[in-house]
Formats: structure tokens, sequence, C-alpha cells
């Protein structure tokens, strides 16, 4: 009866000890899984986030385009008022010393 007791006890931790590897194995699987489907989950936001950069990029580009057009109608129209000026003021000055000396 004893070694029977003794060999149902040692039955029962080659069993306990099995299902503990068994446990230990599914655990590291699913922790596998997990992190094979947390490198995807990082890698699709990556994607995400460069596309979105690139929608942002574009869209900026687009703006500072529009910028430049404008800032440089506005120099232009500036300019052209200076140029006025420059010339308004050339023939009074003209005007003015041949009428001095005249």
């Amino acid at each position: 009866m004893a070694s029977e007791a003794v060999n149902r006890i040692l039955n029962a931790e080659a069993e306990a000890d099995k299902k503990i590897a068994d446990a230990r194995r599914r655990a590291e699987e699913i922790i596998e899984q997990a992190h094979q489907q947390g490198a995807v989950t990082i890698q699709k936001r990556i994607a995400d986030a460069r596309a979105e950069t690139e929608k942002i990029r574009k869209s900026n580009n687009e703006n500072l385009s529009k910028y430049w057009k404008n800032a440089d109608r506005e120099c232009e129209k500036s300019l052209e008022l200076l140029r006025n000026q420059v010339n308004n003021n050339t023939e009074k000055a003209v005007s003015a010393i041949t009428d001095r000396f005249f």
C-alpha cells in the first residue's frame, strides 16, 4: 500500500510537472503572439504617422507657395510705388533745376 501511495504521489508530481511545462509553453506562445501583434500594430501606426506627415508636409508646401506668391506680388506693388515716386521726384528735381537756372 505504501508503495502504491508513493507511486500515486510520483505520478501526481509527474502529471503536475507536465501541466506546469505545458502552461509555461502556452504562456510563452501567448507572449510571443502578443509581441508579434504589438510589432505589427507599431509598424501600422508608424506607416499611418508617415502618411499623415506627408499629407501635412504637402499642405504646408502648398501654403508656403501661396505665401511666396502673395509676398512677391506685394513686393512688386511696393517696388512699383517706389519707382513711381522716384520718377516723380526726379521729374520735379529736373523741373526745379531747369526753372532755377533757365
